[in-house]
C-alpha cells in the first residue's frame, strides 16, 4: 500500500470511527460492567486474583459463562436484566480452565491439568448449568486451549496446544510434544468420550512443522473447522466428517510502513517492519468460504491487524496498521508495547439486524473494533472501550447485546479488577470516545496521559492540555476544540530545549502566559532525576526560562510535587499558583501547600490547603485553576472502581490566597465543595478511574474535565473528557 493510499484509507477509518452516526443509526454503547471479584465464593479473600478470559452465553441469552484460570473455575453471571448483571456463582476444577462453550443446558469446559510443559494433559468437563455440578469428564490427551461447537450442537472441536515454555531456549520452537486437534460428538449437549478423534497436524507448517502449536478453532455451517497454528504462522482447514486436513496455508507476512517500533516514550509513526509474520490468534468464519484472523503474534511479533482469507489461503483483505491508527486517534495506543503494537487477539462475528458484523479485540489497547462485513473492504463502525486486556467476547444478537471478558486483574497493585463489560446496540449516538485527535499528514496525532488542562483566554471551547512523563521523549502541548463532539485535538506542539524534545520533564500543569506562550509545572521525582520546576515556553514550544524551586521548598519535597499551575493578575502583578499533590516532609498531616511565585520579583510564598480524610488510599490535589473570584481545585483519592470515594471539585476564595513567606507559619485557606465527579465518571457504565487530572474554565465560563489514562500502562486506556456546564450556575 502506498503512503498516499494509506493516508486515504486512514482518513476514511478516522471518520468512520470517530464521527457521530446519524440519530437513526444503531450503535453500541456500554450499559453495564461486572467486576469478576464480585463472583468470588463466600469466605474467599476479596483480594484474591481473578480473571475473565473466554466467555459465552446460554441459548436464551440470560446467563454468561466465563473461564477464570487464576481461580481454577468457571463463573456465571445473570444478565436477565443486562443493565444490572448479578453474580451467578462459580464451579471449581482441579486444573486451569482455558476455554468454555455452551450446548443446551451444559457448559463444556476445557481444563489444563498438565504436570509440566513436557507432560501436558487436560480434560473436557461437562457442567450442568442449572445445578452447577460436573456431570462427566473426558481425557483429552494433552493441554487444551480453544473449544468450539458446531451450529447444530452435535460436534465439539478442541485445539490441543501443548504450549511451549517461553523460558526454555528463549521460547524457540520446536518444543515437544506436538499439539493436535480433537474432534468429538455431542449427544444432547453431552460429549461422547468414545468418539474422540485426534487429528495430526505435523508436517504442514513451513515453521517447525514437527511442533504445531494450535491456538484457536471455529466451525462454519458446513462443519469445516478452521484452526490457527499461531507460532507456526499457519492456518488449517479440517473436514469434520473424515477428520482429514482438507486444506492448509501459511498465514504469510506483511510489510508494515509508518508504524511506531520504539519503546521510547514517544508516539511516532515513522518506523517500519518488513516481512512481519501475521501469527494469527483467533479465527472466525465470516461465511462458508471466508474467514478472518486476528494477527496478535506471540512468537516473533504479529502484524498488528487482521486479515480476511478465503479458505484456499487467498488474501481478500489486509488491514495493515489501519486498526492501530484508529486506536491511536482516541488515545489508546500502548507505546510500551511497540514490539507488537496493539496486539489484536480475540474475535467475534454475528449478524445484528441486516448487518453482518465482526469484532476485533485489541489486548494491549483495551479496545474493540466493530466492523461491518461488506463482502469487500470491511467498514469500521465504532471503537468500544473495554476493560484491561479483552480476551474473549460473545454476541447475543437476539437481545442486541455484545459482551467482552477482560482478563487483567491488577488487585495486587491496587488497580482495576478483571471485568466483564456489556454493550447494547440501539439507535442513538456513540458515547465513546469523548476526545479524539485529527490526523496530520495522513497519520494520527497520538496522545495519552493528559495530565493538565487550561483554557484559551478569548476563545470559548478552545483548551490546551499537556501529557506527563509517560511520553518523556516527546513532551507536548495539545490544542483542543471542545465545541466538537467528541472533542477534537487539532494540534500538537512538542516542548523543546535547545532544538530537541526536552528531557527529564513530568508536565502536570499548564496555563497561558498572556503572550501566546505558556507557563508549565513539572512534577519532581528524585528517583527519575526529575525536579519540581516552572517552565516558560513560547508559542513555538521552546523553553525560554526554567525556574527551580527554592531551597526552603526543596528541603521538604517528595515525589508528589506540582500537579497544576494557574495565574492571577496581569503584567508585573501576575502571580503563579501551583498545587502540591500530597503532604511534603514539613507539612502537617492532612494539609498540602498551594505555592505562589511572582515572576516580576521572584518572590515565593505559600498557603495551606486542608485535605479530606483518606480512606484506604491517599488523598491529594491534581489540578488548580483560577476563574473569577475563586481558585478551583481537584481533590481526589488514588482508588479505583467501587473503592473510589473522593473525586471532587472544590473552590477557594481568592481573598484567602494571601501567601506567607516560605519558612514562616502558613495561613489555612477555606474551601467549598463544588461538584462530585463520581457520577460523571460512572456515566459510561465502566468503572471509576482514579486519575481525574485536568480542569479548566473556558472563555464562556464552562468547566471541562479530563482524566489521565497513564498511557495505557496498567490502564484500560479510557480518557474521559466532559463538560460540567456553566460554572456560574454552581
Amino acid at each position: 500500500m502506498t503512503k498516499r493510499s494509506l493516508r486515504t484509507a486512514f482518513a476514511a477509518v478516522l471518520l468512520a470511527s470517530a464521527a457521530f452516526p446519524a440519530a437513526a443509526e444503531p450503535v453500541f454503547n456500554r450499559i453495564a460492567s461486572f467486576a469478576v471479584a464480585d463472583n468470588l465464593p463466600n469466605g474467599v479473600d476479596p483480594k484474591t486474583p481473578t480473571s475473565s478470559e473466554i466467555i459465552t452465553a446460554t441459548a436464551d441469552g440470560n446467563t454468561l459463562v466465563y473461564s477464570d484460570s487464576p481461580l481454577k473455575a468457571i463463573g456465571f453471571i445473570n444478565i436477565t436484566d443486562a443493565k444490572a448483571p448479578k453474580a451467578g456463582g462459580t464451579v471449581s476444577f482441579e486444573g486451569e480452565p482455558t476455554s468454555v462453550a455452551v450446548v443446551g443446558g451444559k457448559a463444556l469446559v476445557a481444563v489444563n491439568t498438565r504436570e509440566s510443559f513436557v507432560k501436558p494433559s487436560g480434560l473436557l468437563a461437562t457442567v450442568d448449568i442449572a445445578t452447577k455440578k460436573v456431570d462427566a469428564t473426558c481425557d483429552l490427551g494433552g493441554q487444551p486451549d480453544s473449544i468450539a461447537i458446531n451450529k447444530d450442537g452435535t460436534l465439539a472441536a478442541i485445539a490441543i496446544e501443548n504450549e511451549r515454555d517461553e523460558d526454555l531456549n528463549d521460547g524457540a520452537l520446536p518444543q515437544m510434544p506436538a499439539g493436535d486437534l480433537v474432534i468429538l460428538s455431542l449427544k444432547n449437549g453431552a460429549p461422547d468420550c468414545a468418539t474422540i478423534k485426534h487429528v495430526a497436524l505435523t508436517g504442514l507448517a513451513e515453521i517447525a512443522d514437527e511442533d504445531p502449536e494450535p491456538e484457536f478453532v471455529s466451525f462454519n455451517s458446513q462443519d469445516e473447522i478452521a484452526l490457527t497454528l499461531q507460532e507456526n504462522n499457519h492456518i488449517v482447514i479440517v473436514d469434520r466428517k473424515s477428520g482429514a486436513v482438507k486444506g492448509h496455508f501459511s498465514a504469510g507476512s506483511v510489510d508494515l510502513q509508518n508504524i511506531d517500533t520504539k519503546k521510547d516514550g514517544a508516539i511516532s509513526f515513522t518506523g517500519k517492519k518488513e516481512g512481519q509474520k501475521r501469527e494469527p490468534d483467533a479465527v472466525k468464519w465470516l461465511d462458508d468460504n471466508r474467514l478472518v484472523v486476528a494477527n496478535e503474534g506471540d512468537y516473533e511479533g504479529g502484524s498488528r491487524g487482521f486479515t480476511i482469507f478465503d479458505k484456499t489461503g487467498k488474501v481478500l483483505h489486509e488491514s495493515g496498521p489501519s486498526f492501530e491508527y484508529a486506536i491511536a486517534s482516541i488515545g489508546h495506543y500502548p507505546d510500551k508495547r511497540n514490539s507488537k503494537g496493539v496486539e489484536p487477539e480475540g474475535l467475534e462475528a454475528a449478524k445484528f439486524g441486516d448487518d453482518n458484523l465482526f469484532f476485533v479485540l485489541s489486548e494491549r489497547a483495551s479496545i474493540v473494533g466493530v466492523y461491518k462485513d461488506t463482502g469487500a473492504e470491511p467498514e469500521l463502525l465504532q471503537l468500544l472501550p473495554s476493560g484491561i486486556g479483552p480476551e474473549g467476547a460473545v454476541a447475543i444478537p437476539g437481545r442486541n447485546l455484545f459482551i467482552t471478558a477482560n482478563e487483567t486483574d491488577l488487585v495486587e497493585d491496587g488497580g482495576a479488577r478483571s471485568h466483564v463489560m456489556i454493550y447494547e446496540r440501539a439507535e442513538g449516538t456513540a458515547a465513546y470516545p469523548q476526545i479524539r485527535s485529527a490526523d496530520k499528514d495522513g497519520l494520527p496525532v497520538g496522545f495519552g496521559a493528559l495530565s493538565g488542562l487550561a483554557a484559551a483566554k478569548d476563545e470559548p471551547g478552545k483548551l490546551f492540555a499537556v501529557s506527563d512523563s509517560v511520553y518523556s521523549l516527546d513532551p507536548a502541548i495539545f490544542t483542543i476544540d471542545a465545541t466538537q463532539k467528541p472533542a477534537l485535538i487539532t494540534d500538537k506542539l512538542t516542548i523543546t530545549r535547545d532544538g530537541a524534545p526536552a528531557q527529564k520533564l513530568d508536565i502536570e500543569g499548564i496555563v497561558g502566559d498572556g503572550e501566546g506562550g505558556f507557563w508549565l509545572a513539572s512534577e519532581g521525582n528524585a528517583d527519575k532525576l526529575y525536579a519540581n520546576a516552572l517552565l516558560r515556553v513560547n508559542k513555538k514550544g521552546e523553553i525560554k526560562k526554567e525556574i527551580a524551586i527554592p531551597a526552603e521548598l526543596r528541603a521538604g519535597e517528595t515525589r508528589f510535587g506540582f500537579e497544576g499551575i494557574t495565574t492571577v493578575g496581569e503584567g508585573d502583578e501576575m502571580v503563579l499558583w501551583m498545587a502540591v499533590q500530597r503532604e511534603w516532609k514539613d507539612d502537617e498531616k492532612g494539609f498540602v501547600k498551594l505555592v505562589s511565585y511572582k515572576p516580576s520579583t521572584e518572590e515565593w510564598g505559600a498557603v495551606r490547603y486542608p485535605l479530606e480524610k483518606a480512606g484506604d488510599g491517599w488523598v491529594g490535589i491534581s489540578e488548580i485553576t483560577i476563574s473569577g473570584d475563586y481558585a478551583y481545585v481537584i481533590e481526589r483519592d488514588n482508588l479505583i472502581g467501587k473503592n473510589a470515594k473522593l473525586k471532587k471539585l472544590y473552590r477557594v476564595p481568592l481573598s484567602d490566597l494571601q501567601p506567607s513567606k516560605l519558612g514562616e507559619p502558613l495561613p489555612v485557606v477555606r474551601k467549598e465543595e463544588v461538584r462530585d465527579f463520581i457520577p460523571d465518571l460512572n456515566a459510561l457504565n465502566g468503572y471509576v478511574v482514579d486519575k481525574v487530572e485536568g480542569f479548566a474554565i473556558d472563555a464562556a465560563g464552562n468547566g471541562y474535565v479530563v482524566t489521565d489514562n497513564d498511557g495505557v500502562d496498567d490502564s484500560s486506556g479510557e480518557t474521559l473528557f466532559f463538560s460540567v456546564g456553566p460554572m456560574n450556575a454552581m
